[in-house]
């Protein structure tokens, strides 16, 4: 018999302007739904502010990392990338993210993507933390980079899995757990035959708040709250109870994120 789980969210934009004079509200809700942790990814140097602002008022449920978003990597990556650094002595991270590769927009800069990617690879081990990473349109290319660590004992979540099955095998070999979200619960998405095929012993839920609502909500706003909805599309993958699920994604969170 499982006790009461509470749900952590892996990867949640909570500074974004969509949710501009509704934080209060959000929260309020999130935690109505059980969602006890939300861990937020960096994207540059203009979200930092406002991201650290939550931390600081929320403390107990809003937790950071630092990292530069791999589409906003442009020619000044060097500059702004130290700049970033600068904020470990400032405040605690608990990861080191969102970082990796994007080929579904510009692909001008994927040198530059690259480099940096290593550059903040080497701040998470450096610091000891894990990383977050996107990598949309780009998994064969993450993992390759990733594999290059694998010895150092990097560490972290391949975040919004969208991959093959062999690409999550990887994946979990290098040692990382699978973001789950709201993509689950879409009709043609096919990740529930991949997922029945690793184990929910190899996942993480996230929202990646404000995007991917699932259904019902898929194509408007996303939130925390919402994750109550993903638990139940894993339960059903698994054919195993809410609560199980609640058990084991949360004590995963709480092992990669070291909570």
């Amino acid at each position: 018999m499982y006790s009461i789980a509470m749900i952590i969210d892996t990867h949640a934009h909570l500074y974004s302007t969509q949710f501009d004079d509704e934080v209060e509200a959000l929260q309020e809700r999130a935690k109505d739904n059980r969602v006890e942790k939300i861990v937020m990814p960096n994207i540059d140097l203009e979200t930092l502010p406002k991201m650290l602002v939550l931390t600081q008022k929320y403390p107990e449920l809003c937790l950071p990392m630092l990292g530069l978003h791999p589409c906003n990597v442009f020619e000044n990556y060097r500059e702004v990338l130290k700049e970033l650094y600068s904020f470990f002595d400032k405040n605690k991270f608990v990861a080191v993210g969102e970082i990796g590769l994007d080929l579904y927009h510009d692909k001008s800069l994927f040198l530059q993507q690259q480099e940096a990617f290593h550059i903040q690879i080497n701040w998470a081990l450096e610091k000891n933390l894990p990383i977050n990473i996107h990598s949309r349109s780009a998994n064969d290319q993450a993992i390759a980079i990733v594999s290059e660590y694998k010895i150092k004992g990097l560490s972290g979540i391949f975040h919004c899995f969208s991959g093959s099955y062999e690409q999550a095998q990887e994946m979990i070999s290098l040692g990382f757990y699978l973001g789950i979200g709201g993509v689950v619960t879409f009709k043609n998405s096919g990740l529930d035959v991949i997922l029945q095929k690793i184990g929910l012993q190899n996942i993480v839920l996230e929202t990646d708040a404000p995007y991917l609502a699932p259904v019902p909500y898929r194509g408007k706003r996303n939130e925390p709250a919402y994750l109550t909805l993903v638990v139940e599309k894993l339960s059903s993958i698994y054919n195993i109870s809410t609560e199980e699920v609640l058990h084991i994604t949360t004590a995963n969170a709480k092992a990669v994120y070291k909570l």
